[in-house]
């Protein structure tokens, strides 16, 4: 945008200084102290010079010298026909471990998001823009409970078309990402009881549990859920992450999936299918989704959290007809949870193919991503495990060292998470305890990825050894 008719202010000080040179002087210590202080970030546009002059009561050749000024001692940027705008402070180019906030990590390893530096700004904003353009009026008031019928429609195409999924418009409901989906589905099971993997996110068990619903575990082995623990737990439903187990990294056996539906058959209960990341495989091509076996017994939940950014809140229910009305009573009879401008942008992002492009250009990189993060690990005396999918690693640590690893990741600056935050606390004690470290080689910025890897492998010698 350019930074016509915007508003700046700026402190003088009490009097102008007599002469235009002094009110220039005064002027360029103004701008400069609000780009130095960061009132003005890098980026921020400035008003032309004219709209600025008549806004301070200063002639234009004023200000129009005062720009100069400030663009070659580097404070500001401009460019014929583009305006004026703020470079930033001169700080910037400090080490970014010297500008960092209290508790940010220097390195962050944190499972949960995907590399959030290469969303396709661009692509969106066309999206966005054609969306707007396109919407109805009706699109700004609150409609369907289950969420526009654009994106509905366009996910319909889509998950059939990736990961085989079976469904229409009609059984989807949109929410507000994957753990709203899980709360939402708890509700309707309350105040039963939800089986879920012995490892996984406690995010989930804590939406399960806020639901009036409760948890218990079942194991996990090489070829992931050990479903034949289901039959012992009167469970009205089971959550679990069939594509890629979160943190083991193995899909579920194709003859436990089979095992899975037939349970659910026999004691009409449900599978909840997490298929958090099932886009981004590299040793093959994407295992499909278990709700094609069965759509009258699983729940298909998925999310744009990995794919694009968290911060979206963007995710989806695919619901067997008889799960419908009351997820939609659970979540109060409207759709207020995504708005309708991100749902039609999302629609046209799928509908126009860049959905499927960014997808292909980012499993590339992160097939690169995870070659680098094996590499670099290779010398040292640690397991590492589910690297054949998804954006993160297990890396199993000698046994009574987990705590030291955590604790020397957090003195070098690094985020990830151990494997112990992630044991369900009534995992039989029969249930080995495992120590490990679950890292994402998707996390960081393309610039900060080495960089990553080399304070993680220093971290990780110095415990193996």
């Amino acid at each position: 945008m350019n930074g016509a008719g915007l508003d700046l202010h700026l402190d003088l000080g009490q009097t102008i200084q007599p002469g235009r040179r002094g009110t220039r002087d005064q002027l360029i210590r103004a701008l400069r102290d609000a780009v130095r202080s960061g009132r003005l970030p890098a980026g921020t546009m400035l008003p032309p010079s004219r709209s600025l002059a008549t806004d301070l009561g200063l002639a234009r050749n004023t200000v129009s010298e005062a720009y100069a000024e400030l663009v070659a001692e580097g404070w500001l940027g401009s460019r014929q026909g583009a305006g004026t705008w703020a470079i930033g402070s001169h700080v910037e180019s400090a080490p970014a471990t010297q500008r960092a906030q209290p508790g940010t990590p220097t390195h962050n390893l944190m499972p949960g998001s995907g590399n959030v530096a290469a969303f396709p700004r661009q692509a969106w904003l066309a999206s966005t823009r054609r969306a707007l353009t396109n919407a109805p009026t009706e699109a700004l008031r609150t409609g369907d409970a289950r969420g526009r019928q654009e994106l509905r429609a366009a996910l319909a195409a889509y998950l059939a078309r990736a990961r085989g999924v079976r469904t229409t418009a009609e059984s989807i409901i949109v929410c507000a990402g994957t753990r709203h989906a899980v709360q939402l589905l708890s509700k309707v099971f309350a105040p039963g009881t939800i089986a879920v993997e012995n490892y996984g996110l406690f995010l989930f068990r804590d939406a399960i549990a806020d639901s009036g619903a409760g948890t218990v575990p079942i194991r996990i082995d090489d070829h992931g859920a050990v479903i034949d623990d289901l039959e012992s737990t009167g469970a009205a439903a089971v959550l679990l992450t069939p594509a890629h187990h979160f943190p083991h990294g193995v899909p579920l056996h194709p003859a436990r999936r089979t095992q899975a539906i037939d349970w659910a058959v026999r004691t009409k209960g449900y599978v909840l299918e997490d298929d958090y990341d099932g886009e981004f495989r590299y040793d093959r091509q994407p295992i499909g989704s278990m709700q094609g076996l069965d759509p009258d017994r699983v729940a298909y939940l998925g999310s744009a959290s990995k794919s694009l950014a968290p911060v979206l809140r963007l995710g989806w229910m695919v619901l067997p007809d008889n799960l419908i009305d009351p997820v939609l009573a659970a979540a109060g009879g409207q759709q207020f949870y995504v708005n309708a401008i991100d749902q039609l942008t999302m629609a046209d992002f799928i509908e126009s193919g860049q959905y499927d492009k960014h997808i292909r250009r980012m499993r590339n990189s992160y097939r690169r991503r995870r070659d680098a993060l094996a590499a670099k690990l290779s010398d040292l005396d640690v397991e590492i495990s589910g690297l054949s999918a998804g954006l993160h690693a297990l890396i199993r640590l000698p046994d009574g060292t987990e705590h030291e690893a955590m604790r020397r990741a957090a003195d070098a600056g690094i985020a990830l998470s151990g494997l112990a935050l992630l044991r369900h606390p009534d995992a039989a004690p029969t249930t080995p305890h495992q120590d490990g470290v679950v890292v994402s080689f998707g996390t960081p910025a393309d610039h900060e990825f080495n960089a990553a890897l080399d304070a993680l492998h220093d971290v990780l010698k110095a415990v193996s050894r």
